[in-house]
């Protein structure tokens, strides 16, 4: 399998730490070179391993926003 090239551009916030210290951030990151796109994901405390996360547009961001805004937490 080929290696996947990542850049965190910018980490917005961290929304969790786990007992091992990996950190689920909201983060900028530039995806094999491509442009950035906002992405969800726990990161080991050096970043240089990741889980499985999700990354989308900034349309699908400012969708996101909308969607939980109408929320009543």
């Amino acid at each position: 399998m080929a290696d996947i090239k990542f850049e965190i551009k910018e980490i917005i916030g961290v929304l969790s730490q786990s007992a091992k210290g990996w950190t689920k951030e909201l983060s900028l990151v530039s995806w094999n070179d491509k442009d950035p796109k906002y992405d969800i994901r726990e990161w080991s405390p050096d970043h240089s391993k990741m889980s499985k996360g999700v990354t989308i547009s900034k349309e699908e961001s400012k969708k996101l926003r909308d969607l939980l805004n109408g929320v009543n937490l």
